[in-house]
């Protein structure tokens, strides 16, 4: 067996069964073109389906039985898909988060590139003598929808025919050479083709061009003097400006006056004309932010930086300017954003610097264009990533730094498999590969600004704007003094007057509310029903535009009740205040007054961000009125009034974390007020206006805020003190739910106690009790939480994945779904 090679591969399968690598033989002429990081195509299971798998190690020996191997059936000849090193960082992955081999691969790669082997069916003998023969209803079936649709994917039969197991059928029908099934392989993105016309004569050959044609051939001589100073046109473009058919262009394609080919047509993520963004010098703070991380790198390409700036200290221009230096060197850059609502400003800027050397990759791509982006990195043209989270995985080889900024927020964290952090995978990917992370925030985590104060990051500071004007000033308005004055209103006096003056001096104002819809919620008077939502344990969200209830957890919508469903009084009511409420309010107060609306609801539609960022930029919003999406780096000069309708909504949030959220919106929202010429003004608008983190979002204070925070955090032992695993066990009937989380509770104590002989260690284990939202999408959901010590991180995720696997086979196990998430982001 000296001379046989195997491979270890990842399949593309997603039950928690198969989460290991599986070994295959290579075919003798296989052997030259196996590579790690390549696509395969090999049998899977004990019917030996096709599935497609990537190869994550070559091995000349294996302890397994020989005859037990199967063979590779197929390699795609394509480079390796994914590099060492992206395969390196994937296995990291697989031990920090407990993730699936198949849900991280899938996340490196672009959606739909995946490849599956379909069974095409033909019918190849129709004869009736031998038709008459058949005696199953089935495979009449199958026969009798050949006839009328002809070739067809057995997958499509299966559906039309409503045949459940279709196999047999289709296999007596091969056998008796009534269809013949052929396997080709195919994937949901591949790339775009367009046909295109090219000459094939020089303009002084014309006349010979001309010759060959009869003199009646109007229409191909129309053509040939058409394109004869015209190398190429696509072929529709052709047709339409010639008013010719197909087959003038087909005949001349045989006399070889021309060629009809298939050229690739990229598809674009970045559409539009984008003006320069011309560079700009330095301030003294910059230019030694960029000096700073530039040389270290030069002498250690391996380091972390954490860039504390104000907003409008301009972090940006670093970037741009490091990058700057680094592309000159063949170095390339991932820079990520933390949502989509600040994409496209930010390529804006990129783009405007960097012209046709950046790629964007972020959700609001299509498939296809976020495949054409991911090649166009992957084939070295650009050497420039700008998008959101999973851009992470940009496949370059030769990176120099990965900058994310606004490393603060939360979209950086996945809520879905694999829950990775992308500060953390960014981190990671830097180690491997030999770059330089680059961490940048006004208002950075609690976790990274510990992590530099400890010595693990670099901390450079950013004091001032770099137009040096003054932030702008925050007025903190009581609404419990505003209502015992009589003002009933969501708008306080002072609020409602400055919007007033804001309109009257030509400039633009933004009003920040953290919560969609029209209402929070309809609640009877009378007997305090609340109408919630029937799959979830949450109130329904009213939404004026379409007048229904709608629950932002599961997407399940119903008219609003007219009459309480409870007690049947009509003292049924909207409660609370969302963007739509703001929204119609401030058309009644200010009519004239050109207004905007950017949240989930009002940017669900491609390029919706673009068309208000656009409009917003060019002067025509005069308020814009949105969530948290506008809190997010947007840059707007004659922006000099924010207001925030009601700093509490995030701060009475039962999460560790509540406090924190609430400093960093009500900094950055603010941050967007005079960033121009114009002094900024902010008004924030609160029930409770002692609280701390107001307190220090008032005076711009984020040290004070830090330390008072990180006080309460080690008092009561939360991260960055600890590591926090939260385990939601969920599952449709509510008694296996609560049994089942209770065991699995107990084995890991058991496990841990074990491993560690400590009983205080023991009782880390929290649990299990009803998640704080009890039921989603007909689902009942109970909470583990694991507070540990960063020491025994791994002893304790090792422990928690041994209880998954050692129980994942029995009965009741598969009752309920088990989620794992290392330091989520909430613990709601």
């Amino acid at each position: 067996m000296t001379n046989k090679v195997f491979v270890e591969v990842v399949v593309d399968n997603t039950s928690s069964n198969t989460d290991r690598l599986f070994t295959y033989i290579v075919p003798e002429e296989y052997k030259k073109d196996i590579e790690i990081g390549k696509k395969v195509l090999v049998p899977f299971g004990i019917g030996n389906k096709l599935v497609e798998g990537i190869i994550v190690n070559i091995i000349c020996h294996t302890d397994i039985e020989y005859k037990r191997i199967k063979p590779i059936k197929t390699i795609f000849n394509d480079d390796p898909v994914l590099s060492n090193d992206l395969i390196k960082l994937s296995f990291w992955m697989k031990e920090k988060y407990l993730a699936q081999y198949s849900d991280i691969l899938r996340t490196m790669l672009p959606t739909g590139t995946t490849n599956k082997a379909i069974d095409v069916v033909n019918l190849i003998n129709n004869d009736k003598n031998i038709l008459d023969k058949i005696n199953s209803k089935n495979q009449l079936k199958i026969i009798e929808f050949l006839e009328r649709h002809g070739e067809a994917e057995a997958q499509d039969i299966k559906e039309a025919t409503g045949i459940t197991n279709i196999n047999p059928s289709l296999n007596s029908l091969f056998m008796s050479g009534i269809i013949q099934i052929t396997k080709t392989v195919s994937s949901e993105v591949n790339k775009r083709y367009e046909k295109v016309v090219k000459r094939n004569f020089g303009f002084e050959h014309m006349e010979e061009a001309l010759s060959k044609l009869a003199k009646n051939a109007t229409k191909q001589i129309e053509i040939i003097n058409y394109i004869k100073n015209i190398e190429s046109i696509k072929l529709k473009e052709l047709m339409m400006n010639t008013n010719c058919s197909l087959s003038s262009l087909k005949s001349l394609e045989e006399k070889k006056i021309i060629k009809i080919e298939d050229v690739e047509v990229k598809r674009e993520a970045i559409t539009k004309e984008i003006e320069p963004y011309n560079k700009v010098k330095l301030t003294q703070d910059q230019k030694y932010c960029v000096d700073k991380i530039y040389n270290d790198y030069l002498t250690n390409g391996y380091n972390k930086y954490l860039i504390h700036g104000v907003t409008g200290s301009g972090k940006t221009e670093i970037y741009l300017q490091l990058i700057e230096k680094v592309i000159e060197m063949g170095k390339q850059a991932i820079v990520l954003v933390p949502e989509i609502s600040l994409t496209p400003q930010t390529v804006e800027r990129f783009a405007g610097r960097f012209r046709n050397n950046v790629a964007v990759l972020h959700s609001g791509l299509s498939n296809g264009e976020r495949y054409d982006e991911w090649r166009k990195i992957k084939e070295h043209e650009v050497q420039i990533v700008v998008g959101a989270r999973s851009a992470i995985f940009a496949p370059f080889d030769n990176l120099a730094f990965i900058i994310i900024d606004e490393e603060h927020e939360t979209s950086y964290k996945s809520s879905m498999n694999p829950k990775y952090n992308a500060i953390e995978v960014g981190e990671k990917r830097c180690e491997i590969e030999g770059a330089t992370l680059i961490l940048g925030s006004a208002t950075p985590s609690i976790e990274s600004y510990y992590k530099a104060k400890q010595g693990e990051y670099k901390l450079l500071e950013l004091s001032n704007r770099v137009n040096r004007r003054e932030m702008p000033e925050i007025k903190v308005i009581d609404m419990k003094k505003e209502l015992d004055n009589g003002n009933k209103s969501m708008f306080s006096n002072i609020l409602y007057n400055s919007i007033a003056e804001n309109l009257n001096a030509k400039k633009q104002t933004i009003l920040f509310l953290n919560r969609r819809g029209f209402s929070t919620f309809i609640s009877c008077r009378k007997c305090g029903f609340v109408v919630k939502c029937k799959k979830c344990d949450i109130s329904l969200t009213y939404h004026m535009a379409q007048n229904i209830l709608k629950c932002h957890y599961c997407g399940y919508t119903m008219n609003p009740p007219t009459l309480c469903p409870s007690c049947n009084s009509k003292y049924i009511k909207y409660f609370g205040t969302g963007t739509q409420k703001v929204e119609e309010e401030v058309k009644r107060l200010f009519p004239h007054a050109r207004t905007a609306r950017m949240d989930i609801d009002s940017t669900s539609r491609k390029g919706s961000h673009e068309r208000i960022f656009g409009k917003m930029k060019k002067g025509d919003i005069d308020i814009l009125i949105g969530t948290q999406m506008i809190s997010k780096g947007l840059d707007f000069p004659n922006v000099t009034l924010v207001g925030i309708i009601a700093a509490d909504t995030t701060l009475n949030i039962p999460d560790f974390k509540a406090s924190e959220r609430t400093f960093q919106l009500l900094t950055q929202v603010g941050g967007r007020a005079g960033r121009g010429e114009y002094d900024g003004k902010v008004i924030l608008q609160t029930y409770e206006p002692e609280h701390y983190s107001i307190v220090t979002a008032k005076s711009h204070d984020f040290i004070s805020f830090y330390n008072k925070e990180l006080s309460i955090r080690k008092e009561f032992n939360y991260p960055p003190f600890t590591d926090i695993i939260n385990i939601i066990v969920s599952g449709e009937n509510e008694k296996d739910t609560y049994n089942i989380s209770n065991f699995i509770a107990e084995e890991i104590r058991q496990l841990i106690y074990k491993k560690t002989n400590s009983l205080e260690k023991r009782e880390i284990v929290i649990g299990p009790m009803d998640a704080p939202i009890y039921k989603i999408k007909g689902k009942y959901r109970r909470q583990i939480i694991i507070k540990t010590n960063k020491s025994d991180i791994l002893m304790v995720t090792k422990a928690i994945d041994w209880v998954n696997k050692k129980n994942r086979e029995k009965k009741d196990y598969k009752k309920v779904n088990v989620s794992i998430d290392i330091n989520p982001v909430s613990i709601i």
